[in-house]
């Protein structure tokens, strides 16, 4: 089983952040939430402020991240757990530092981007905090 944390980073607008999966990673060209692999000994929420610094250049502290719904999904070769957390506010201006492209996207047209099966039930949660 992999733990990993993602995040439903939501804009003043209502929009959400989407992050497409780069060239010569499983799954390449899907959209997915932004977050990561939790690592030994971290919390979901402190791995999720790691890997935002890591992947989006932004701060964000573990209180303003609020727990949403989950995923757990059986792919192939793993099983996945994904805690799912929304967050409203945090330092720093977002920009994909792992090569990756970024769309801040409104409800209506979140089904119009392709993603890895273990995010599609996420969507009416992360609807429904938009």
């Amino acid at each position: 089983m992999i733990l990993v944390s993602a995040v439903a980073l939501i804009d003043d607008r209502g929009h959400v952040l989407l992050a497409q999966r780069p060239g010569g990673k499983s799954m390449a060209g899907l959209w997915e939430f932004p977050g990561g692999k939790v690592e030994a000994g971290e919390t979901p929420e402190a791995a999720l402020a790691r890997e935002l610094a890591e992947e989006l250049g932004i701060e964000v502290r573990e209180a303003d991240l609020v727990p949403l719904t989950f995923a757990s999904h059986a792919y192939d070769r793993f099983h996945l757990l994904m805690p799912v957390f929304v967050c409203r506010r945090w330092s720093g201006k977002v920009q994909g530092r792992e090569g990756q492209q970024l769309a801040w996207v409104a409800a209506a047209e979140l089904d119009s981007f392709p993603m890895p099966p273990a995010d599609l039930p996420l969507l009416p949660a992360i609807i429904a905090a938009l």
